[in-house]
């Protein structure tokens, strides 16, 4: 590979057309780079008509003859099928240190385009590579640095913000109104774990398993060892077994009312 400058940076290739050697056909544009986090290496090259639009292709990074003002490729057959499962694109991934310190997130990196191999990742306090670096500060943090990676996050070790190396300061940090993630009074980061012990297997679903008899007893008693409350007396036989005679039925008592008496009416007197 022809390349003047031995290490690139990712937004040196995001947008930039992919053209065949041999014909100067246009193949697209580079819409996306792929990352082996574990080998730390860049793989592959995401290629759409457009920047946004269009079938999303691919490309070997070993494929790539040239890069300069374009992307240069032998022929047509640098976009393959190519298999990215386990890569990453990496951007807006978190960058916590091993102690739970959160130093921002990525939003580039630069790597050497003749084996692929990254040298240092770009974070900020912002993972969008569409925001200028005139207005968020950048930082550069270099790539042994990292401990181990995960779903949307990186591990660095403990004290690599004493390391890193500020690329621009922007705006928001020359009026003030922003510092470095790692200076700012937010609690340190505490990744978020989940256990699966209780989890089921896929494609299990769970089951309902009725109280045995002596755990019904057992509460029977805890029940019945304390006063109840009228709503309680409702539900009590709901504890009774299956078959059980229901005893204390409720009987009307009669009623004792006092015989209806009639009252004379009121007589009118004689007119005289």
């Amino acid at each position: 590979m022809a390349i003047s400058d031995p290490i690139q940076q990712r937004s040196d290739l995001i947008g930039t057309q992919v053209i065949t050697r041999n014909s100067g056909r246009k193949l697209g544009v580079v819409n996306q780079m792929w990352v082996d986090v574990d080998q730390r290496e860049v793989v592959a090259l995401g290629v759409r008509s457009t920047l946004v639009t269009g079938e999303q292709r691919y490309m070997l990074l070993t494929s790539v003859k040239q890069i300069g003002d374009v992307v240069l490729v032998e022929d047509e057959n640098a976009i393959e099928p190519v298999d990215i499962y386990g890569c990453s694109t990496i951007i807006n991934h978190e960058v916590v240190t091993e102690t739970g310190e959160l130093l921002g997130k990525v939003r580039g990196f630069k790597f050497d385009p003749n084996t692929g191999h990254l040298t240092a990742l770009v974070i900020a306090s912002l993972g969008l590579p569409l925001i200028p670096s005139q207005v968020i500060s950048t930082y550069e943090l270099p790539i042994d640095e990292i401990v181990s990676s995960g779903p949307d996050r990186i591990i660095v070790f403990e004290g690599a913000e004493e390391r890193v190396n500020q690329l621009t300061v922007g705006l928001m940090e020359r009026l003030g109104l922003s510092t470095p993630p790692w200076e700012s009074d937010m609690e340190d980061y505490i990744p978020t774990t989940v256990s699966t012990s209780n989890q089921l297997a896929s494609g299990t679903r769970p089951t309902y398993a009725p109280p045995r008899q002596e755990e019904r007893e057992k509460e029977r008693v805890r029940v019945e060892d304390r006063p109840l409350m009228r709503d309680e007396y409702l539900e009590r036989d709901a504890w009774a077994d299956e078959g059980e005679a229901q005893e204390d039925q409720y009987e009307a008592q009669p009623l004792n009312l006092p015989e209806r008496q009639k009252i004379a009416e009121y007589e009118r007197e004689p007119d005289y």
